[in-house]
C-alpha cells in the first residue's frame, strides 16, 4: 500500500502527517514538532518515520515558510536548509515537492468546510473571482489566486516583506523604534508573534503601559506573544490589551492593503496561527475598521468578502492535496 507525507514547516514548529493513498481522510499518524529541539527536517523525518511504522512512501510534499525556488532552500525564520533531492534519497521517497507555506494554504481553500471560516464581512463575492490569503504566525505570509481553465492556480509572494507604512502617530513611533533595531522594517517585523512582543516592548519602554509583574514573569517562561494575548483579556493588563489592540489595527491595515493590490472578489482569507487562537478578538471590530480605513476606497473594499480560517492546518491540508496528487 503506498502512503503519502505532508508537512507544514513554519519558523517555529513542523507538522507531519502520513496517510495511506487510498485513505487520504484517516491519517496514520500526525504529530507536532518543536523547531528549535532539531537540527533540521531530515532528524524530525527520521524519527516520525520510526515511529510511523509505514513503508512505501512514494510521495511527500513539505509547505516551507520561505521563498522557493528550486530543490533546495533556506527557511527564512529558521536556520535550516532543506533540500529535496537528499531528502528523496535518504529516505526512500521516489517524488518531493517543496511549496510555499502560504501556496499551500491557499491550495487549501478550495477544500475548507464553513466551520473553518469565520466571516468578518459577507460583502458581495464572484464566481472564480481573485482570492487573497494572509496570514500571521512566526512570519506574515500572502498569495492570491487566479482562475486558470477549471481551477484556481496559486500565486505565492513575500509580501509579508513589504515597508511598513504607519498610520498614525503612534504607529510613526512604532516605526522609529523598530528602526534603532532593524536595518528594514517590514510589516512582518510587526504583524507575527515577535512582532506582537516588539509592540508591547516598544509600549512599555515609552511608558504607555506597565506591564504587571505576573505578565513579565509570563513573558519569561514560555511563549511571551501568547502570554501577551492572555493577558489582554484581563481588565487589569492594560498594556496587554493596547499591545494587542495596536497589533490587530496594523495587521487589518495590512490585509487593507493586500486586498487593493489584488482586488479579491473571490475572498479575501486571513490565516496562520494567530488568526486562529484569537478568531473571538478579531470579530470585535479594530481588525475590520482597520481593513477598511482607506479613504476613497472604503466602498470598495467593504464589497470584497473576508473571512478568518479558523482551522490551524490549513498548510498542512494544502500540502497533503498536493502530495495525494502524486502518490
Amino acid at each position: 500500500m503506498n502512503h503519502f507525507i505532508a508537512g507544514d514547516i513554519g519558523g517555529t514548529k513542523t507538522l507531519l502527517q502520513i496517510s495511506a493513498a487510498d485513505r487520504a481522510r484517516e491519517p496514520l499518524l500526525q504529530k507536532s514538532y518543536a523547531n528549535a529541539g532539531y537540527a533540521g527536517l531530515a532528524e524530525i523525518l527520521d524519527e516520525f518515520l520510526r515511529e510511523a511504522d509505514a513503508s512505501d512512501v512514494t510521495a511527500a510534499c513539505f509547505a516551507l515558510a520561505c521563498p522557493i525556488s528550486g530543490r533546495r532552500v533556506k527557511l527564512t525564520n529558521l536556520p535550516w536548509e532543506v533540500d529535496a533531492d537528499a531528502l528523496a534519497a535518504r529516505f526512500a521517497i521516489s517524488r518531493i515537492s517543496l511549496i510555499n507555506d502560504f501556496e499551500a494554504v491557499g491550495l487549501s481553500v478550495a477544500a475548507l468546510q464553513p466551520a473553518d471560516l469565520l466571516t468578518l464581512q459577507a460583502g458581495k463575492p464572484q464566481a472564480q473571482g481573485v482570492r487573497a490569503v494572509v496570514g500571521a504566525g512566526t512570519g506574515l505570509g500572502v498569495a492570491w489566486l487566479s482562475w486558470q481553465d477549471d481551477s484556481y492556480a496559486v500565486h505565492p509572494s513575500e509580501g509579508g516583506h513589504m515597508d511598513f507604512a504607519p498610520a498614525d502617530a503612534i504607529q510613526c513611533e512604532l516605526l522609529q523604534y523598530l528602526q534603532r533595531r532593524h536595518s528594514h522594517v517590514s510589516y512582518e517585523r510587526i504583524v507575527s508573534g515577535p512582532g506582537l512582543i516588539a509592540i508591547f516592548e516598544f509600549l512599555r519602554d515609552t511608558g504607555r503601559g506597565t506591564p504587571s509583574a505576573q505578565l513579565v514573569a509570563a513573558t519569561k517562561k514560555g511563549d511571551a506573544a501568547a502570554a501577551i494575548t492572555q493577558f489582554s483579556q484581563r481588565d487589569d493588563e492594560p498594556a496587554a490589551r493596547m499591545a494587542l489592540d495596536l497589533f490587530l489595527r496594523i495587521y487589518g491595515a495590512f490585509a487593507g492593503n493586500v486586498a487593493l493590490a489584488t482586488l479579491p472578489r473571490g475572498g479575501v482569507y486571513v490565516a496562520g496561527g494567530i488568526a486562529a487562537k484569537i478568531a473571538a478578538t478579531l470579530r470585535q471590530g479594530a481588525f475590520l475598521r482597520a481593513f477598511l480605513d482607506k479613504g476613497r476606497f472604503a466602498g470598495l473594499l467593504e464589497t470584497l468578502p473576508l473571512h478568518i480560517v479558523t482551522n490551524p492546518q490549513a498548510g498542512l491540508l494544502g500540502a497533503g492535496l498536493t502530495a495525494q496528487r502524486m502518490a
